[in-house]
């Protein structure tokens, strides 16, 4: 079966046996695209989190299928190292990865919180950003999605 979506920003087709594949395998297996994580399998740690239109989805439990026609973002995508994403930047400048294997994951979390609120309270990122760390480094995240907020606050001036 042929399903065809754009995977940041780029239109493509791809070819899979089951339609109800999991994203996160089409992603990491298909496109190779390896910055997506799986780690629970079941939609609760968020290392798998990508954005389906804007939209930040646990990948590991959303169907292939469900992508058609629609435009997915993965870390890969959300900026580059010319032109980092303020989220990107905010995780570099308050070097908060441990082991790192997570942290896409939250990192497309917090993108797609800030899209919605640049200017988000602790609350707000408590309530939005359930990622899972087994590294704790909650404290350090919390500081890079606050200076992130500050980052994306200055782009839209």
């Amino acid at each position: 079966m042929n399903i065809s979506f754009k995977i940041n920003n780029e239109a493509i087709t791809v070819n899979v046996s089951d339609e109800n594949t999991p994203l996160l395998w089409v992603v990491r297996d298909v496109l190779n695209l390896k910055g997506t994580k799986f780690g629970c399998g079941k939609a609760a740690c968020g290392a798998c989190t990508l954005h389906v239109d804007d939209v930040a989805v646990r990948s590991c439990s959303y169907a292939v299928k469900f992508a058609e026609g629609k435009n997915v973002t993965t870390i890969e995508g959300l900026g580059d190292a010319e032109n980092p994403h303020p989220v990107q930047q905010a995780w570099i400048e308050e070097v908060v990865p441990q082991c790192g294997y997570c942290q896409p994951g939250f990192m497309m979390a917090t993108a797609a919180l800030l899209k919605e609120n640049d200017n988000p309270t602790d609350e707000d990122i408590d309530n939005n950003i359930i990622n899972i760390c087994r590294c704790a480094t909650y404290y350090r995240m919390r500081k890079a999605i606050h200076r992130a907020a500050e980052l994306t606050r200055e782009t839209k001036l």
